[in-house]
């Protein structure tokens, strides 16, 4: 099966320093700091990353399993909203919230639904982040 394989680099103290992250295949980069990670400053954060990894993988799993029940997807497209909190040990991640659209050719929306809840622990990624509550708020469009 498939490694891939991303990488950062950070330098200095945790307060003033910064760091950079990139993957092999070079279509993610990014810098991120203690302010855009911390203090809701502008720039990346890995909480980002995480987010964008399972709204990817959401995507791709949630078009797959309506696919297997018989609908043809033409489009989803998922927001994930990575809660990051101080707790009484630090810095955790408390939860993500996905907000789901897709457009399916002739599918009972209940049906929809039930699939959209169930996808949430099958995809890969879903799989991966199962210590941390999800979320799943999905809707058809037109």
């Amino acid at each position: 099966m498939a490694v891939r394989t991303s990488e950062a680099q950070w330098e200095g103290t945790l307060k003033d320093g910064k760091g950079r992250f990139w993957t092999e295949s070079g279509e993610v980069s990014g810098v991120y700091s203690f302010p855009t990670r911390f203090e809701d400053r502008a720039g990346s954060n890995p909480e980002e990353l995480i987010g964008a990894a399972l709204a990817s993988c959401y995507s791709m799993a949630l078009a797959a399993d309506v696919e297997r029940a018989g609908s043809k997807p033409e489009s989803v497209r998922t927001v994930a909203k990575v809660h990051l909190d101080q707790g009484e040990s630090g810095f955790e991640i408390t939860g993500i919230d996905l907000e789901a659209e897709a457009r399916v050719a002739e599918i009972d929306p209940k049906e929809f639904e039930k699939i959209a809840q169930a996808t949430k622990v099958t995809c890969p990624v879903g799989k991966l982040l199962a210590a941390v509550p999800i979320t799943v708020s999905a809707r058809l469009t037109a």
